[in-house]
């Protein structure tokens, strides 16, 4: 089934490559120059994305975002917030205002598709609801009991650990970056050094690895991030 992303964007010409991008890539794309037709878009279909700009004309991107994470029918639809702003504070404000991730201007073309393809790997609202584990291989991650198992041994990991173990479990073969990393997993936390994610890795393979030294579950992409292989 084709996916469908909402772009909310006043930057006709930003908006229409944006569009034009994404169609070439197979996805099904409306866009609104404003956030009150955003809001209307957003009532009116049915979408896998949205795509908001914080500075629109009215109703701004943060209170657009808000109103999508209040309501019922929309609350669990991944949300990548466009911005020329970039200061820490500003992307502590974006992420509570329930946004996924946080892209600042100017960006490239490549850098926003992968960051599309990481929240379309997420599972859909409706399996998410009824999703209570993650599995590969011998490892199970019980997601309503937040214990781990490696074969029939559970594996004590710290509440850190398991949530990053479980995002790289969620987004398997995808590239998440160090700064995507810090967004879902320590979210508030944002202004943490970017250390403590290869710490906090670290510390999983020596738990989760059958030979920590060599990892064949995470594997380590140089420059960028992480992935999940299992």
């Amino acid at each position: 089934m084709t996916k469908k992303i909402l772009i909310v964007e006043d930057e006709e010409k930003l908006s229409s490559n944006l569009a034009d991008k994404l169609r070439a890539e197979g996805y099904e794309v409306s866009t609104a120059r404003d956030g009150e037709s955003g809001w209307e878009h957003a009532q009116g279909g049915t979408f896998d994305l949205f795509v908001l700009d914080i500075m629109l004309p009215g109703l701004d991107g943060l209170s657009l975002c808000r109103m999508i994470r209040n309501d019922s029918k929309t609350a669990e639809v991944p949300i990548i917030m466009l911005t020329a702003r970039g200061t820490e504070v500003d992307k502590i404000v974006g992420l509570e205002s329930g946004a996924d991730d946080y892209i600042v201007k100017p960006f490239g073309l490549g850098e926003f598709l992968a960051r599309v393809r990481v929240q379309m790997r997420r599972p859909s609202p409706a399996r998410r609801q009824v999703q209570d584990e993650l599995i590969t291989g011998d490892l199970r991650l019980d997601l309503t009991g937040r214990r781990v198992f490696k074969g029939r041994d559970e594996v004590k990991l710290s509440n850190k650990e398991f949530d990053l173990l479980a995002e790289l479990m969620r987004n398997k073969n995808a590239v998440l970056s160090r700064d995507l990393i810090l967004t879902k997993v320590w979210g508030y936390d944002y202004f943490v050094d970017k250390r403590t994610v290869d710490v906090h890795i670290r510390w999983l393979r020596e738990k989760i690895e059958d030979n920590p030294s060599n990892p064949r579950l995470i594997s380590t992409v140089r420059g960028v991030g992480y992935r999940f292989e299992g």
